[in-house]
């Protein structure tokens, strides 16, 4: 059963109590007789099993990530030929005195 905890309007102390989620909620203050107000506050979350931490997912002795930074490119040893267009195949040149002969 959940417990819930309740803040009196007028003399505003705090009162828990241990309530089913179906009982109606408590509405005066056993102290002075004010009106309650149901307090909410945040839940706290256990994870259970394997995952939920940094180290789970990681195989043991391994170094932590470095942040992603670029690296500078290294030189080739060898320098890149620049990219050239084919050049068609041309034929020989008729000798000089070939073309003469027409």
């Amino acid at each position: 059963m959940p417990t819930y905890e309740y803040e009196c309007q007028s003399c505003h102390e705090r009162h828990e109590a241990v309530q089913r989620f179906s009982d109606a909620p408590l509405s005066d203050c056993p102290r002075c007789g004010g009106p309650l107000r149901r307090v909410f506050s945040s839940v706290g979350i256990v994870f259970k099993g394997s995952g939920f931490y940094k180290t789970d997912s990681r195989p043991s002795g391994a170094t932590p990530a470095s942040p992603t930074t670029p690296t500078p490119a290294t030189p080739s040893a060898t320098p890149a030929t620049p990219a050239t267009p084919a050049t068609p195949a041309t034929t020989a040149t008729p000798a000089a005195g070939a073309a003469a002969a027409d």
